[in-house]
């Protein structure tokens, strides 16, 4: 379900390093060198290359590449070059500043990686930031998200294939009794969506739409200027279907006037190694149109390259 290409015989990290180290030196950064290499590596190769530059040339290496690159595509090449877990945690201390989306990134974070990787960002997030994460989503949100953010950013959920069906047709009773109340908020609505495995929440929703005639987002729409029912929203579809969630960023992000360029750069590269295949198709499949195109219609130069390569369309 990835895009990331990897070439069948990938040199040492080593060698990686000296190219890279090449590629900064002279007049003019070889773009096209970075872009041969770093796009093509998976993230435990980015991170022997990574090391072993450090060690070779007593810099780190994401410094080196702030230095020489610059507007989009040096975003995209330095979020993509960073760890996993570093990346999640800088995107959800980037999003506890920001007032623009933050409830959406963080949302997005805690929904669609998995119980481990979630841990694993809560862990670097507390050594870089010398805070924990729960801590400044609570002294960042307020009210109704502070109540859903701060549980789904703190949660390890069961990650097994077991679904309990006595359960899901309780509490999809529960769900469709408080949102016919109006009582999104409720602590009931939040014990379940912030604890439950996504196999059981998929079964639960499941029973929902086929026991209460409707899709529960389609409940969830009774106020559709509602900022926290489109965040409630958003949350389900992360939960149980998260490239039907991830097609509709990008198709925002592209079609607005002006690129959304920060959700493109997110999304892209947070997702080239884990289920890219799956948001293309659905992007197909909505748009008629291949995701290559709408970005190539939407990009230029380095930054479309980068993209392109990281969704499968550039030489391994």
């Amino acid at each position: 379900m990835a895009t990331l290409k990897v070439p069948p015989s990938v040199p040492s990290p080593a060698e990686d390093a000296e190219q890279l180290h090449k590629a900064f030196a002279g007049w003019g950064t070889n773009e096209h060198l970075i872009i041969s290499i770093l796009a093509h590596r998976n993230a435990s190769q980015r991170k022997l290359i990574r090391q072993v530059y450090a060690e070779t040339y007593g810099e780190d290496l994401l410094k080196a590449l702030d230095k020489e690159l610059s507007s989009d595509f040096e975003k995209t090449i330095l979020l993509w070059t960073l760890e996993p877990a570093e990346r999640n945690a800088y995107l959800a201390n980037e999003a506890t500043r920001k007032f623009t989306s933050s409830n959406w990134v963080l949302m997005e974070i805690a929904c669609t990686r998995s119980s481990l990787e979630l841990f694993a960002t809560r862990q670097v997030y507390h050594a870089q930031y010398k805070k924990s994460l729960e801590e400044d989503v609570a002294y960042h949100t307020t009210g109704d998200f502070r109540k859903l953010l701060v549980p789904l950013v703190s949660s390890f959920r069961y990650e097994g294939p077991e679904v309990n069906m006595m359960l899901a047709k309780s509490e999809a009773k529960i769900l469709h009794e408080k949102i016919s109340e109006k009582a999104y908020s409720d602590e009931e609505v939040i014990r379940i969506l912030t604890t439950r495995s996504k196999a059981q929440l998929s079964a639960t929703l499941n029973h929902y739409n086929d026991h209460f005639g409707n899709a529960i987002n389609k409940d969830l729409k009774a106020d559709p200027n509602d900022d926290f029912l489109k965040l409630l929203r958003a949350t389900t579809k992360c939960l149980t279907r998260p490239e039907k969630y991830f097609e509709k960023l990008l198709r925002l992000s592209i079609n607005k006037m002006g690129t959304d360029e920060r959700a493109l750069i997110r999304v892209v590269t947070t997702r080239a190694e884990v289920d890219m295949e799956r948001i293309k198709e659905e992007y197909q499949r909505r748009n008629t149109v291949p995701l290559e195109r709408a970005i190539a219609g939407d990009t230029s130069g380095d930054y479309e390259k980068m993209l392109l390569a990281l969704i499968g369309h550039g030489d391994a």
